[in-house]
């Protein structure tokens, strides 16, 4: 059986990044990895960069994964949105990748890092926005600014489920959705 190089130095890449964040990885780190030679990994990658990006994109194509699997078409919109909101800030939380390149962007604000970080979270609120504008469309909520609401919806998720927690007891999930109801739901219910 032939062995995917390629993949096989995108996995070691992305433990890199995960152990040591994008700073601190250098390429003799995910050559070692990946038990490959240097110049093996410059034969799918022009640079540390352009790997990064991968790992990246493959972030974001898990958490899309997520947001299929979040959406019941049997549930209403804000409790579809609330759970793909708790179960992304969840991912965010338990994914090695993420929770390092989260710690850099606060640590050092590495460029490159917080890119990254803004690209995830940039795939999670354009998301959001399009189930906004859907929603209008529906009449299921008031017409509002799609890009400010998920904006606003996303910011208050990692409010409560992040920062909250620094200073208070952990809000459970069912908190969470009632502050989101009274916060969200009530100010953009259709009224009658």
């Amino acid at each position: 059986m032939a062995v995917d190089r390629r993949k096989q130095i995108v996995e070691a890449a992305g433990k890199s990044f995960a152990l040591f964040g994008y700073k601190a990885t250098t390429m003799e780190q995910v050559a070692k990895l990946a038990n490959v030679g240097k110049g093996t990994i410059y034969t799918f990658f022009t640079n540390k960069e352009e790997l990064f990006d991968v790992i990246v994109d493959d972030v974001i194509y898990q958490l899309r994964d997520l947001a299929k699997t979040s959406i019941d078409p049997d549930q209403s919109f804000m409790n579809n949105l609330h759970r793909f909101l708790f179960s992304a800030l969840e991912f965010r939380r338990e994914h090695e990748f993420v929770i390092r390149l989260t710690h850099e962007v606060k640590e050092m604000g590495t460029a490159a890092a917080k890119e990254g970080m803004l690209k995830i979270e940039n795939a999670i609120l354009n998301f959001m926005a399009v189930k906004i504008q859907d929603a209008i469309d529906r009449e299921d909520i008031k017409p509002c600014n799609p890009e400010r609401t998920a904006f606003a919806m996303f910011k208050m998720y990692i409010a409560f489920v992040f920062d909250w927690e620094l200073t208070h007891e952990p809000l459970s999930k069912q908190e969470i959705l009632e502050l989101f109801r009274q916060y969200f739901v009530n100010g953009l219910a259709v009224e009658s």
